[in-house]
């Protein structure tokens, strides 16, 4: 590991402390809602059913202790900073073994650095862990600008990492923070030792060839993709072409807030979970909803996907990448397949893992920090 006992004058120390007058706004909005509706049976099959909303909005208002929860959180040392005229928000751990390998996690959308906070002291063991909030999300928003897309944030990133101090480091990424993980890998091989992911995408090519010999499991996975493009897309389909529209919404009112991040969490989650506080526990479902709704970037979080959707470099062929990469698959949520992965990254590891979904490290701690352990002890052999 670098010395970097010099810390970088253009990094603060940062702590959360929500004002008062927030939480109480917060709480007379919720009891101020003007329910809707819904179609009687529905379930889940149209959206995030009014009467489960109602009872999540209430412990919301009269359960949940945010002071507790900002509590826990502050025991994380944080940062900001600023890069390419963006705030930056950030946890940094440093570890006490002396033969620390320099980690960073970047989490996926609709979650935030909270996605972590169950594995950062297990990962401290063996790394020097740094959790970032994407630019536009939570503490590191809103945004000041349009054009952060993958790219931009993978180089925000990559800076960050040098301002700390590390020459060499590894990653991993969850969903879309794999895409920027990969990104960075591809712009900064020299220094990337390995890139893990889960929620990893993959996507098939067209060359019919790529489809003989699938397992079942693989053929289940790729139905599932499908399935995903044609009846779970609307969020995308918003946050790409209208996010502003969306923003007033979910900004003003927070069980709209509410209600658009718990139905992801209720899909991307392990089936087996009826409900998305079985796979990841109410409070830090609720801990990370109230930090996009006290952070107000419900907003900037959407613009991040109008980016993704009008960048043109994003869906350009890109070189194959060549820093060592680990994945980890959740069979019951997840769609990659080894083929299409070994395809566009030069994939060293593989564990299919029978629980989970997503957001594996709020799902599955354990499973997340054996892996990325199993991952980086390739490397190191």
């Amino acid at each position: 590991m670098e010395n970097s006992s010099d810390i970088d004058a253009r990094i603060h120390p940062y702590r959360i402390d929500i004002a008062q007058e927030e939480l109480d706004d917060l709480r007379d909005r919720l009891a101020r809602t003007r329910w809707g509706g819904g179609i009687p049976g529905a379930g889940w099959s149209r959206g995030v059913p009014t009467d489960y909303l109602k009872g999540l909005a209430a412990y919301w208002a009269d359960g949940f202790d945010w002071r507790r929860a900002e509590a826990e959180l502050n025991e994380f040392p944080q940062f900001t900073t600023e890069i390419d005229g963006q705030n930056v928000h950030f946890l940094h751990v440093r570890s006490q073994n002396p033969a620390a390998v320099p980690l960073l996690l970047v989490h996926d959308w609709p979650c935030s650095f909270v996605q972590f906070v169950d594995v950062i002291g297990p990962l401290a063991r063996d790394f020097h862990v740094v959790v970032t909030s994407t630019p536009g999300t939570g503490f590191s928003g809103p945004l000041g600008e349009a054009g952060w897309n993958t790219g931009r944030i993978a180089g925000a990133f990559v800076e960050l990492m040098e301002r700390l101090g590390y020459g060499s480091y590894g990653v991993q990424g969850t969903g879309g923070g794999a895409w920027i993980v990969a990104e960075m890998g591809r712009r900064a091989p020299d220094r990337v030792i390995g890139v893990h992911v889960n929620g990893l995408i993959t996507f098939p090519s067209g060359d019919p060839a790529e489809f003989e010999g699938l397992t079942d499991s693989e053929q289940e996975r790729l139905a599932r993709l499908e399935e995903f493009q044609q009846d779970k897309m609307g969020f995308n389909a918003i946050q790409s072409t209208r996010p502003q529209t969306l923003a007033h919404g979910l900004h003003d009112s927070p069980v709209g807030q509410l209600a658009w991040i718990a139905e992801k969490f209720k899909e991307w989650t392990d089936p087996s979970a009826e409900l998305p506080e079985d796979a990841v526990g109410l409070d830090r479902l609720l801990t990370n909803i109230s930090v996009y709704w006290f952070s107000g970037t419900a907003g900037s979080s959407a613009n991040l996907y109008y980016e993704a959707g009008h960048d043109a470099s994003a869906w350009a062929p890109k070189p194959r990448g060549t820093v060592p990469t680990g994945v980890a698959v959740a069979l019951g949520t997840d769609v990659a397949i080894r083929r299409f992965a070994e395809r566009d990254h030069h994939v060293t590891h593989w564990t299919e893992l029978e629980r989970g979904g997503n957001f594996l490290a709020l799902e599955q701690p354990e499973a997340f920090v054996a892996d990325v352990r199993a991952f980086f002890a390739t490397l190191s052999a």
